[in-house]
């Protein structure tokens, strides 16, 4: 390819992109208005007598100057809100512009100017150097592209991404290198992105949660959620049930607090298990479902190796085990030791047998999450406010600025990427019934198996594998 469009180029000039601007559209305005208000007085000017008895008319002089400013800052005003993204897009590259100049990767020098209507020279200070560096929005995306032009700054250009994630409010998202260019893409005005409730709707495999955010439970299994009260972990939570009932899969709730979750047990019973010994027993049965699962997934027909349990048509369970730390501060030495036997088997083996885990806690605390157990969570979610040593227990040592906006079910995301993004939960509508949602949803999945069933469409593997998990409940 001969030419590619890289984007707009930055220039020295753009530092003051946004003054610029606003005097291009205020100046017009108000002169135009200074003319509405004097062009009486205009039109009929007789010059030389103006000159001998020059008079100024104070009160029209006043109520012009002050109406034409009311009338360009309106306009402004007005072409800010109707160009708000136009806008957003100056604002940036008179950001990208200010750093430049701030970090000093520019070069210059002074140079000998003639004074206007004069023999005699100044100096003058001139840009000799100024970075190709290119922005362009597409697809919802920032794309900050900067030559690699074998300058002395060169390096620290490679390392830019987290200023440019910083200084935007974007999420880094990747960066490339392109010929003869660096790439950072950032994601743009993520809130956009966000989805309804009635969209989250999981199916082959995977949950979306926002238009560019889905967990792929196959492929990166388990789900850590953490937040604060008041954050929407509890919501989120609800939302990924709700999701999983619909889908038809085997669900197991552990609530040891008895709270929202463990109000599920009306519509889910024998699933929802709420004392310590009820939950360690849910924890034992589900370690054995799984490897009896995986024995009896190799003696079907239709086995080979590397396929999973969705190849060979059975239901995924999902076990929702919220307030994971405060069950774990409750048991004794022993118990707890169980406990963490049992989690670890399911995080590191549940994958290909179709067993995944939802953990939720306010605080994910390394110590109950050690031996590896946090790094099998592929997918993590911290929702509202937590403090910086909450975020290192949830996503490690990464370099990353976490900011708090007063918006409830926003947060942070680890999705598998590398990279960590903002988060924005699916939308609850005010007054949203989860439970009349679930048992709807589950009412109907129990509908479609039955009919599925009396018309020969499943096959005996499928059935025999629910029976099996029926029985085993």
């Amino acid at each position: 390819m001969l030419w590619k469009y890289r984007g707009v180029r930055i220039r020295p000039r753009m530092r003051n992109n946004v003054i610029m601007t606003g005097a291009i559209i205020f100046v017009p305005v108000f002169l135009l208005s200074m003319f509405f208000f004097w062009a009486d007085h205009l039109f009929h000017l007789d010059v030389m007598k103006t000159v001998k008895h020059f008079e100024w008319n104070i009160p029209l002089l006043i109520k012009s100057v002050l109406c034409s400013i009311l009338a360009g800052v309106a306009v402004v005003t007005l072409a800010y809100f109707l160009f708000n993204g136009a806008y957003k897009k100056l604002y940036h590259r008179q950001k990208i512009a200010r750093m430049i100049f701030s970090n000093k990767f520019y070069e210059k020098e002074s140079v000998q100017v003639k004074k206007l209507f004069s023999n005699e020279t100044a100096a003058k200070e001139k840009i000799t150097y100024f970075p190709r560096m290119y922005y362009q929005v597409k697809d919802n995306h920032i794309y900050i592209r900067i030559a690699m032009d074998m300058s002395r700054f060169q390096n620290r250009f490679l390392d830019l991404g987290k200023d440019l994630e910083n200084g935007l409010f974007c999420d880094l998202v990747d960066k490339e290198m392109e010929e003869g260019f660096v790439c950072f893409k950032l994601l743009y005005d993520v809130k956009k992105n966000r989805i309804s409730i009635d969209d989250a709707v999981a199916k082959d495999g995977v949950l979306p949660l926002m238009k560019h955010v889905s967990w792929e439970f196959d492929k990166l299994p388990h789900m850590l959620i953490s937040g604060g009260t008041g954050g929407g972990k509890t919501y989120f939570m609800l939302t990924v049930i709700k999701a999983s009932v619909d889908l038809g899969a085997d669900v197991k709730i552990l609530d040891p607090k008895n709270a929202d979750l463990a109000d599920l047990e009306e519509i889910l019973p024998k699933r929802v298990y709420s004392k310590k010994s009820g939950i360690l027993m849910c924890l034992r049965k589900s370690v054995d479902g799984m490897m009896e699962r995986m024995d009896e997934m190799k003696k079907m027909p239709n086995y080979k190796t590397g396929v999973n349990y969705a190849y060979l048509g059975l239901k995924p369970v999902f076990i929702f085990f919220d307030e994971y730390v405060a069950f774990m501060d409750l048991l004794d030495m022993k118990e707890r030791n169980e406990a963490l036997s049992y989690m670890k088997q399911l995080v590191m083996m549940g994958r290909q047998a179709g067993y995944f885990l939802v953990l939720g806690a306010q605080r994910p605390d390394a110590k109950y999450l050690a031996d590896g157990i946090r790094d099998q969570f592929n997918f993590r979610v911290a929702l509202g406010k937590m403090s910086d040593t909450g975020y290192g227990m949830m996503f490690g040592d990464v370099d990353k600025t976490f900011m708090v906006k007063d918006v409830k079910g926003r947060g942070y995301a680890y999705v598998g990427t590398g990279s960590i993004l903002e988060f924005y939960s699916p939308i609850v509508p005010k007054g949203y019934d989860f439970m009349s949602s679930i048992k709807e949803s589950l009412v109907g999945v129990e509908g479609a198996q039955a009919t599925a069933v009396a018309s020969g469409s499943v096959s005996d593997q499928t059935a025999s594998g629910e029976r099996r998990s029926e029985a085993s409940e």
